[in-house]
């Protein structure tokens, strides 16, 4: 925009400082000054227009505080949204905190509406076959539970959880029940270590690509993040990394990684841990689909297992294997780490609820759990493999690329022909299936080319059907931008 163009009446009854909130406030709204703009500084302003400076600082603070303009020290100030219509009631957004606008990054959340939407196939959240879930013996399980336990059910409980689910996963990650932390959710177990351990400025090194839940925890606890390109899995890199960033953890996921499905070996895990060890940096693990192993064994023993040093704090949910619905996680730790996590806890939700702590935990002692997963590794097995060949139908190579996973509930793509995922959902979502597009797994400007598809969460009939509607997106967006690449080719 050229500011020189903006006109004031010195002899006008309305202050110089008003009429330059009116010009801002109507370039804005006319969208010549569009959100994510950059304005100039208030003393570079105030030279241009000629102006003085206080004239300048008073128009910005005005404009924010109506919650059109965001200033953030060091960077600038810039245009955050258009002007509230005339008729809303308070302009709530002038009041939101720095903080908060920093940091308010849909793509978590707008995964899960994405998948709520009955008029999509969605491909997008992280979901189990929930056509699996054992309804009868949890009902059966719930009854009994409030039947011999009613007054813990009810009454408080403890923050770190109830004793009987503690012993329970202690029992089968290979622990002690004082060492576990029952969580309302694996996003609140990442909130309480990015609370617990990282300060503004302090270095993340993650998998790159990794969880876009830890991508935007890490970020707004105010760390730097820096990726580790996990596929390759180069532990030389990795050295290298900790010697120029000294990080303050490592975050990873070893063992069917969300989103590329890569299994680390033992080797690898070993060398993984010498190397934190060697450099004082604590390992968090995600291991949210340890259980659901398709083809093979399962998989090598956790970090947390083969740590010799307190080094792991070991961070898990039941979403993947039950239903996300229960909102009930965990994590495995040091006594001092969970002591720690549990003070830090209660000032957000004292305990979780206890009716589905005591279930599950039920649940895990009478054999049904192992049960339940059996069944569950056989229907993810039927829908890995009709999505496989449904890709491989419709959407060959030239077009997408993928791995066939052995566990966990994705497969990572990579798009061909120059194709962008950001273009492809917009196309597919009007065509009715949404996916998860790649560049939300990058704390970088990176993924453009790539996506991940979810096999569990639809019946092998909708997976069919979604990816034929996936396909007919793809191919007629080549088809669209085809001539527009055959005109830019040179004559000869």
């Amino acid at each position: 925009m050229n500011y020189a163009k903006l006109k004031f009446k010195r002899n006008d009854a309305r202050s110089l400082y008003g009429q330059l909130v009116e010009a801002l406030e109507s370039a804005i709204e006319r969208e010549d000054l569009t959100a994510g703009t950059r304005l100039p500084s208030e003393r570079a302003l105030a030279a241009q227009l000629k102006l003085s400076r206080t004239t300048v600082v008073n128009a910005y603070r005005e404009l924010e505080a109506r919650g059109l303009l965001r200033s953030h020290v060091g960077r600038g100030t810039f245009v955050c949204a258009r002007p509230e219509p005339a008729d809303a009631p308070f302009a709530w957004r002038g009041k939101v905190s720095a903080f908060a606008q920093l940091n308010a990054d849909p793509a978590l959340r707008n995964l899960h509406l994405d998948t709520m939407n009955s008029r999509l196939i969605s491909f997008a959240a992280g979901i189990p076959a929930i056509e699996c879930f054992p309804l009868a013996d949890y009902r059966r399980l719930i009854e009994q539970v409030l039947r011999e336990s009613s007054d813990a059910v009810l009454g408080l409980g403890p923050t770190e959880g109830q004793a009987p689910l503690r012993k329970a996963i202690a029992a089968r990650a290979g622990t002690r029940p004082e060492r576990v932390l029952i969580l309302s959710g694996s996003q609140q177990g990442l909130d309480l270590i990015a609370r617990c351990l990282i300060d503004a400025g302090d270095t993340v090194v993650l998998d790159r690509p990794g969880y876009v839940g830890a991508i935007q925890t890490f970020r707004a606890a105010g760390a730097k993040l820096v990726g580790w390109d996990t596929v390759r899995g180069d532990l030389d890199e990795l050295e290298d990394l900790f010697l120029r960033y000294r990080p303050k953890l490592l975050y990873t996921n070893p063992t069917f990684q969300n989103p590329t499905g890569k299994v680390f070996s033992l080797r690898e895990r070993r060398d993984l841990l010498r190397l934190a060890v060697r450099y004082r940096i604590p390992v968090v693990e995600d291991d949210p689909y340890r259980e659901t192993y398709l083809d093979a064994a399962p998989p090598p023993p956790t970090l947390y297992e083969l740590d010799e040093h307190n080094i792991v704090i070991h961070h898990s949910t039941f979403s993947k294997v039950l239903a996300p619905g229960l909102r009930l996680g965990w994590l495995a730790a040091s006594e001092y780490v969970v002591d720690q996590l549990a003070l830090i806890k209660q000032r957000e939700n004292l305990f979780t609820e206890g009716l589905s702590q005591l279930v599950v935990a039920e649940f895990m002692r009478s054999g049904l759990f192992d049960e339940h997963l059996a069944k569950l590794r056989r229907e993810h097995a039927r829908r890995r493999d009709r999505m496989s060949a449904s890709l491989a139908e419709h959407l060959p190579a030239k077009f997408l690329t993928h791995a066939r996973p052995k566990g966990g509930l994705y497969f990572w793509c990579r798009l061909g022909h120059g194709l962008k995922g950001r273009q492809l959902l917009q196309q597919a979502t009007a065509a009715g299936v949404v996916f998860a597009n790649g560049e939300i797994f990058y704390a970088d400007e990176a993924g453009a080319h790539e996506l991940r598809l979810c096999f569990a969460s639809q019946t092998p009939d909708r997976i069919e059907e979604g990816i034929k509607r996936l396909a007919a997106s793809l191919k007629s967006g080549h088809e669209r931008d085809a001539p527009r690449e055959e005109s830019l080719m040179p004559m000869v």
